[in-house]
């Protein structure tokens, strides 16, 4: 059990990430990439990644075990709301003092976080230990790589599954506060004033002291949440996104002929700012059931992505949706 202790002065400091954090998806879904669970949402992606790697498993597997604990320094903290992109997350890497790469990698070594030693892995790079240049830019680069053929390729729907989730808690936020946030967070979270509790492998006990808590949704956590084993390092909980039960690798499938009609686009135009099925009715000027079927419709097609939030559901454009709307803009990558 996780018991996060969170004071007045910390509730008035819970702030969400505004987008996917690019290190810690790539950590995670290395975890996923060897996980045989969650087929249904991850077994095309873990299919169609294994064929671009290129012996880059090899190397992670030594830093990043199974289960269990890994190195805070691979996920880099900051204190504001905005993650990292790609470059500056490996920037930050790069930046990490010697000795807390001999101290992370020395817990890593003798874990017993899980009442026993981790599985036999691939030997550490000879220097990592010691944060010499050549091994942890080697490091740098396999993570890259893994990166480059894991995640990039996915990235908008990476983002597009973490947006509809921000959109979600963002209506909790506007709706009853900080407290409502905490609420609607994932079943696996429980808030129970003034204590913030979640699943863990392990009991811990996180007291932020007056830093507050950053939200930060990931596409590719599993189960139960995550958090830094070091308490002095900024307060972060990662959780995992809801999946709706559609593949990791999704593309627009056959029902975007059917997008035709003024009435779609004026609904497809509506959703972009986020809307619960009420709301589109209302400001497309349809019954309740018609803007339930047009948002079936470009749910399926997957221009629409849609969570429930309490009673209702809540509407967001996918980047494919967006980009359709906005007549072709490029969609950046970290």
């Amino acid at each position: 059990m996780l018991r996060i202790h969170v004071s007045g002065v910390d509730l008035s400091r819970v702030r969400m990430a505004t987008r996917p954090d690019a290190m810690w998806e790539t950590v995670l879904s290395f975890h996923r990439l060897r996980d045989r669970r969650g087929s249904t949402v991850f077994g095309e992606w873990r299919k169609e990644s294994r064929t671009r790697l290129n012996g880059e498993a090899r190397l992670l597997s030594a830093v990043v075990p199974p289960r269990g604990y890994f190195p805070d320094f691979l996920t880099p903290s900051q204190d504001g709301s905005e993650p990292f992109g790609l470059d500056a997350g490996m920037e930050a890497l790069r930046d990490t003092p010697p000795g807390r790469i001999h101290e992370e990698l020395g817990l890593l070594a003798g874990d017993r976080s899980l009442g026993r030693r981790p599985p036999a892995g691939p030997a550490l790079p000879e220097g990592l230990v010691e944060g010499r240049t050549e091994p942890l830019g080697r490091l740098i680069s396999t993570l890259r790589a893994y990166h480059r053929a894991a995640v990039e390729p996915y990235w908008p729907h990476i983002r597009a599954s973490v947006e509809a989730d921000r959109a979600v808690r963002g209506r909790a936020l506007l709706d009853g506060g900080a407290d409502e946030l905490l609420a609607t967070l994932p079943p696996m979270i429980r808030w129970r004033a003034p204590v913030l509790e979640a699943d863990y492998p392990v009991d811990r006990e996180l007291r932020l002291d007056g830093r507050g808590l950053l939200l930060q949704p990931s596409f590719f956590c599993r189960g139960t949440p995550v958090v830094y084993r070091d308490p002095g390092l900024p307060p972060v909980l990662v959780y995992p996104v809801t999946h709706p039960g559609a593949p990791a690798v999704a593309g627009p499938g056959p029902w975007l002929g059917r997008l035709v009609g003024h009435t779609r686009s004026a609904v497809l135009r509506a959703v972009d700012s986020g809307c619960t099925t009420s709301e589109l009715a209302r400001r497309t000027g349809v019954s309740l059931a018609s803007a339930s079927q047009h948002a079936c419709v470009l749910r399926e097609a997957g221009l629409v992505r849609t969570l429930r939030h309490g009673g209702s559901v809540l509407h967001t454009l996918t980047p494919l949706g967006a980009e359709l709307l906005r007549g072709g803009a490029p969609i950046a990558v970290p």
